[in-house]
């Protein structure tokens, strides 16, 4: 999996209902490898590898594998038992047909379904009418699942041509363009993820075997493994990742590597919302978090496996980055 981070908001999300029950949170974050002193970070960002850890660990102390957000639980080994009733469909179509069954059998507050049309089809949520609105992390926990697990299901990426959202837009939003599409709407009428009705064809490859090993490893392998992945700016991510950072190239150096004028990428990027520095900056981020996270490599090792001349320019980024120097990140995450 892709050594990406997550927004800090996602983490506070997925603690809400643990708070509220009177829980002990700061166990779970510690269990997960994730200190307590991260939450006071507006901008503060956990490893996936952590993600996944609390969200097993919530999942356990709440018996819900959907934290809470339905008036229903979602009990653990839920997950695991949509997996096999799926791998035995033929198509991915009669596989989100019966997931969407599945999940409007054991969910109150919200209503599934897979509507398609004569070139799109639609992933729908919808709200059911109650005293209880759904809260917003409860359709992205929803979507990530459906998203990943109709994408594991085929063994590709379904890429995502647009995605509407029954809410308002919420501050983590720039974090949706990588999980979902460049096209996004907001305060729509349901919430819903539009892709190629060809995909729905196409067959179920997954068997007894392989569904052990996504079970086992789950969530880990759904939460950026099937992220966007299609668009300019996470194609030139993964290019800049293979090489070292010393050999990372200029601008119209990089533009002539993929054949292209520099303001043809320019323009390519700026239609994503992305320039060549953010993608750089966002590598190196997230790259310096795994690294302090996981690691023990001096602050001059990182700034110098990140391409900086000297530490001090790689302190002075992380704090632009993330909101805290990269000792104190690293303290946070190690205090227990």
């Amino acid at each position: 999996m892709e050594k990406g981070s997550i927004s800090i908001y996602f983490v506070q999300s997925a603690l809400e209902p643990v708070i509220e029950r009177g829980l002990d949170a700061d166990a779970l974050l510690i269990d997960a490898g994730i200190s307590p002193g991260l939450l006071q970070s507006p901008q503060g960002r956990v490893t996936a590898q952590n993600f996944s850890a609390l969200w097993l660990g919530v999942a356990r102390v709440l018996d819900d594998e959907l934290f809470g957000q339905d008036s229903r639980r979602m009990k653990v080994g839920s997950f695991a038992m949509l997996c096999q009733i799926l791998i035995h469909c033929d198509t991915l179509k009669s596989a989100l047909q019966r997931m969407t069954r599945f999940f409007n059998l054991i969910l109150d507050d919200f209503h599934c379904s897979l509507d398609i049309g004569a070139r799109h089809a639609w992933l729908t949520i919808r709200e059911t009418p109650g005293p209880k609105a759904p809260r917003v992390f409860g359709y992205e926990t929803l979507l990530m699942l459906q998203h990943g697990l109709a994408c594991w299901l085929i063994g590709r990426r379904i890429p995502i041509l647009a995605a509407a959202f029954a809410y308002p837009e919420p501050s983590r939003s720039a974090e949706y363009h990588l999980m979902y599409s460049e096209n996004l709407r907001f305060n729509d009428s349901a919430t819903s993820l539009e892709f190629d009705r060809s995909y729905l064809e196409l067959p179920v490859i997954q068997n007894e075997r392989t569904v052990k090993e996504f079970v086992r490893v789950a969530p880990a392998n759904i939460v950026l493994k099937y992220k966007n992945s299609s668009g300019l700016a996470a194609q030139i991510r993964r290019r800049l990742r293979t090489a070292a950072r010393s050999d990372w190239p200029d601008f119209n150096t990089f533009a002539a590597s993929l054949h292209m004028t520099a303001s043809t990428l320019r323009r390519r990027l700026d239609d994503e919302g992305q320039s060549f520095q953010d993608i750089k900056d966002q590598l190196r981020r997230d790259m310096a978090i795994d690294s302090l996270c996981h690691t023990a490599k001096s602050m001059t090792d990182i700034a110098e496996e990140l391409g900086f001349a000297e530490a001090s320019a790689f302190q002075r980024a992380f704090k632009k980055w993330t909101g805290s120097s990269p000792g104190e990140y690293r303290q946070r995450m190690h205090k227990h």
